[in-house]
């Protein structure tokens, strides 16, 4: 008898194996007929900290309970590293160089013709019979007359980005680096008041599916969190970020160089450089845990609610921020710090998986679309739904996460590697298995030719020309109109 004992453990163990794989596609992916509801949250500037523990003494506990309920891209990339094209190619389910929309500007959405004729993922929800719900920062930019109202069935609140420091508190004359503790009510923060919003709106019964977008404005500039979060960085050893180097930018092509913004935005105020650097660095932590308590509340509402069985959540960042990498504050780069978000998926269920596949954010739509079995929109996606990684997180993924930043600029991220190529045809490539800071540009070295090779042809052939707008990219950083 004991020769066919392991035979029978083996029969055990691939039924066990099935067991888990049909538990994957049939618990957590909805049957025809059934349509979830979702519930898509959207931080600012938000690097991914939070999701690779990179930096100790940071203070996230909603964010690592969502990671350790969610289907967490470890690759994940902002198709630009920006607030407004980023959101409009998430929203759009297009790439830039598909709508010419690549920096912030007022206008993008009555200027990109493919924007005009979209229909914007609200939108199509709706079209599916949805309930609409938007409250805080959406696409960041004026719609063209009541299209942004027409696709939501609540008024919609934006709210801004205040509360601001006080004027004597401000850096030079720009009230958005300023740094203070908020002694005020936490409604002074928008937010709260949108959190607040979403809390009482999931709370409510539904008759139809719902589609609810939350966009918070933290952890963005100006640093102005209840002073409760400030405090708790109080006594908090604040060092310099993780991969911090002096002279990054020694390997770096010019083009590059020219998006650097030398931290200049600190205005060090009788400080060095250094000392600025980590007050400043302080005050993001601040935000960035406000910004993780009001990710915590909205949850809770929905955990706690009869809707949790039945809803997907969708967590990420529009993009990243240096936060003083390669001698750089904000975003605007196509580095990984600017351009790698921290990005979940959490169905019905809570289970965890660490997902390496390279995506980038333009895959929120079709992989919503595909998951709520939605008619599809009468444009063509560039997006690849990940619905085939939810069934099984082992799914073998052939395509880079790409991100542009004006015409001519762009960054491939596969899962090994990031290559970077300018308008003149200078080069980056960095091999992130050994170099997850990017400090060594490997470009130059003839036995990565085959890899760059590769990776190059997925730079777009063409790129649509930059809408009219009053930011555009010629050759140097664009200004960022969230900064005055």
């Amino acid at each position: 008898m004991k020769r066919y004992i392991p035979f029978f453990s083996s029969i055990l163990v691939l039924l066990t194996i099935f067991s888990s794989q049909a538990q994957i596609r049939d618990a957590q992916i909805p049957t025809q007929g059934q349509k979830p509801n979702v519930i898509f949250i959207v931080v600012d500037d938000m690097n991914s900290w939070s999701v690779i523990n990179d930096y100790p003494v940071l203070k996230v506990p909603n964010i690592k309970k969502l990671v350790s309920q969610s289907y967490y891209f470890s690759n994940a990339s902002c198709a630009a590293p920006v607030c407004i094209p980023s959101r409009a190619s998430f929203f759009s389910g297009l790439y830039p160089h598909n709508t010419g929309v690549y920096t912030n500007g007022p206008d993008v959405w009555s200027s990109s013709k493919k924007l005009i004729e979209v229909e914007a993922m609200p939108e199509l929800f709706k079209k599916n019979g949805y309930t609409t719900w938007g409250r805080g920062k959406t696409f960041h930019v004026a719609l063209p007359g009541t299209r942004e109202q027409d696709m939501f069935d609540n008024k919609v609140y934006n709210g801004g980005f205040g509360p601001f420091a006080a004027r004597e508190l401000w850096p030079g004359n720009s009230n958005w680096y300023g740094i203070q503790p908020w002694e005020g009510p936490d409604t002074d923060f928008p937010d709260v008041k949108n959190a607040n919003a979403a809390m009482e709106f999931i709370s409510q019964k539904h008759e139809k599916p719902f589609f609810m977008f939350y966009g918070m404005y933290r952890p963005h500039t100006p640093y102005t969190a209840p002073k409760r979060f400030m405090d708790m960085y109080k006594d908090s050893k604040i060092t310099l970020p993780s991969g911090f180097m002096e002279n990054d930018l020694d390997d770096v092509p010019e083009m590059g160089k020219e998006l650097v913004d030398g931290m200049k935005s600190l205005r060090t105020q009788g400080l060095t450089k250094e000392e600025a650097l980590l007050k400043y660095l302080k005050a993001y932590c601040a935000n960035y845990t406000f910004a993780d308590w009001n990710l915590g509340r909205v949850l809770d509402e929905l955990d706690k609610s009869p809707y949790a069985k039945n809803t997907i959540v969708v967590f990420c960042s529009d993009n990243g921020f240096h936060n003083g990498s390669k001698g750089h504050w904000t975003k605007s780069t196509l580095w990984e710090q600017a351009d790698a978000v921290p990005f979940l998926i959490r169905l019905p269920g809570g289970k965890a998986y660490k997902c390496p596949q390279p995506i980038t954010l333009v895959d929120i739509y079709p992989t919503l679309v595909e998951y709520c079995g939605l008619t599809p929109p009468k444009q063509k996606l560039d997006g690849v739904s990940l619905v085939p990684i939810l069934k099984n997180p082992k799914y073998e993924w052939d395509r880079p996460g790409l991100t542009t930043y004006g015409e001519g600029y762009s960054s491939v991220r596969s899962e090994q590697y990031r290559y970077i190529r300018y308008p003149d045809g200078t080069e980056e490539l960095y091999d992130h298995y050994k170099d997850p800071y990017e400090h060594r540009n490997l470009a130059s070295k003839p036995d990565m030719k085959p890899v760059i090779s590769k990776l190059a042809k997925n730079v777009p052939v063409h790129f649509e020309k930059t809408v009219p707008s009053k930011a555009s990219v010629k050759g140097k950083k664009a200004k960022d109109p969230d900064e005055g």
